[in-house]
C-alpha cells in the first residue's frame, strides 16, 4: 500500500494530467514536442550527472549488475524471435514485439526510483540505465536493421549511441565519480537546476504521448509482450541480481527499470527504421495503462527472493 500511495499514485496523476493537457489544453503538437526535445537533451542528462556524480557507488560491484540485467533481456529477446511464427508477425512487427519487450521509460522509472529511495535511488537507476540504455538499443537497432521496412531511413548503429545524452551523461558522470571531481561552484548549482524540472516534464509528456486506441489485431501482441516485460523480465532480473549478491537500494533499481512499460520513444525508433508503428503505439499505451497495476505487485515480488 505504502508504494501505491507514495510512488503509483502520483505517477498515475502527472501521466493523466499530461494527457488531458496534450488533449484538451495543450493541444499544439509542437509545444510538446519542444518539451520532450528538452527533457530528453537537457533536464535529463543534467540530473543524471547531478545524481551520479556525487553518489557512493563504491558497493556496487560491476559484473553482476551487468550480468543481472543482459542475461535476462537476452533471454526475453529470443523469446520473443521464438515466438515470431506462432505469432504469426512479419519482419517490422517482430521488431516492435522486441522494442516492446526489452526497452524502458526513464521518465517513469526516474520517479518510481525516486519516490521510494530518494537521491540514491535515481543514483542507481541512473546506473543501471547507463548499461541497459546501449544494451537495448543494440538489440532494436540490430533487429531493426535486419528486419525493418528496407524503404525506411536507418541510422547508423554506434552513432545512435555516440549521440545518445542519457549514455554521454551517465559516462561522464562515472567518470567524474570515479576520479573523485565534482562539478565545479557556478556549473554545478546549474546543472542541479536544469535537474530538477527533469522528473515532472519527462513524466507529462510520457502521459500527453500514451493512446488509448488499441487496434483488435494487436491484442495477442499485446498480452504477450506485456506479461514479458511488465513480469517474467523484472521477475528474472530479481531473482538473478539476488543470487549474485545485489541488494537494497541496487536491488531495487534494476528491478524498477525492467518492470516500466516501454517508452514513446520506441515509436520515433520505429517510424525511422521501418518498425511497425501501429503496433507500437498499441503496447506503448497498453503497457503504460497496465504497468500502474503491474508494479505495485511485481516490485515488492521481484526483490524479495
Amino acid at each position: 500500500m505504502d508504494l501505491v500511495v507514495t510512488a503509483i499514485v502520483p505517477i498515475v496523476l502527472l501521466l493523466v494530467l499530461g494527457w488531458t493537457l496534450r488533449h484538451r489544453l495543450l493541444t499544439d503538437q509542437g509545444f510538446w514536442s519542444g518539451l520532450e526535445w528538452t527533457s530528453y537533451y537537457v533536464f535529463m542528462p543534467a540530473l543524471f550527472l547531478s545524481s551520479i556524480t556525487g553518489a557512493d557507488l563504491g558497493a556496487v560491484s560491476p559484473v553482476p549488475l551487468i550480468v543481472s540485467l543482459a542475461v535476462p533481456v537476452l533471454v526475453v529477446t529470443g523469446l520473443v524471435v521464438l515466438l515470431r511464427r506462432p505469432l504469426r508477425a512479419d519482419g517490422p512487427a517482430l521488431t516492435s514485439l522486441v522494442q516492446g519487450s526489452i526497452r524502458f521509460n526513464t521518465y517513469i522509472g526516474l520517479v518510481l526510483a525516486a519516490a521510494l529511495n530518494g537521491r540514491d535511488g535515481i543514483a542507481t537507476f541512473a546506473l543501471a540505465a547507463a548499461l541497459m540504455v546501449p544494451l537495448v538499443n543494440v538489440i532494436c537497432v540490430s533487429l531493426l536493421t535486419v528486419h525493418g521496412d528496407h524503404g525506411a531511413n536507418r541510422p547508423r548503429l554506434w552513432r545512435e549511441l555516440a549521440t545518445n545524452p542519457l549514455v554521454v551523461s551517465c559516462l561522464a558522470a562515472l567518470g567524474l565519480n570515479l576520479l573523485s571531481l565534482s562539478i565545479p561552484g557556478p556549473l554545478g548549482t546549474t546543472v542541479d537546476l536544469l535537474a530538477e524540472p527533469a522528473l515532472v516534464c519527462g513524466t507529462l509528456v510520457a502521459g500527453a504521448a500514451v493512446t488509448l486506441r488499441i487496434d483488435r489485431r494487436d491484442v495477442l501482441h499485446i498480452a504477450v509482450t506485456s506479461v514479458l516485460k511488465l513480469a517474467l523480465l523484472p521477475i528474472g532480473v530479481g531473482a538473478l541480481a539476488s543470487t549474485l549478491g545485489i541488494s537494497g537500494v541496487m536491488l531495487v533499481s534494476v528491478v524498477i527499470i525492467t518492470a516500466i512499460p516501454t517508452p514513446p520513444t520506441t515509436y520515433v525508433l520505429a517510424s525511422r527504421m521501418g518498425g511497425d508503428t501501429r503496433l507500437m503505439a498499441s503496447l506503448i499505451g497498453a503497457q503504460t495503462c497496465l504497468a500502474m497495476l503491474t508494479l505495485p505487485v511485481i516490485i515488492p515480488l521481484a526483490t524479495s527472493f
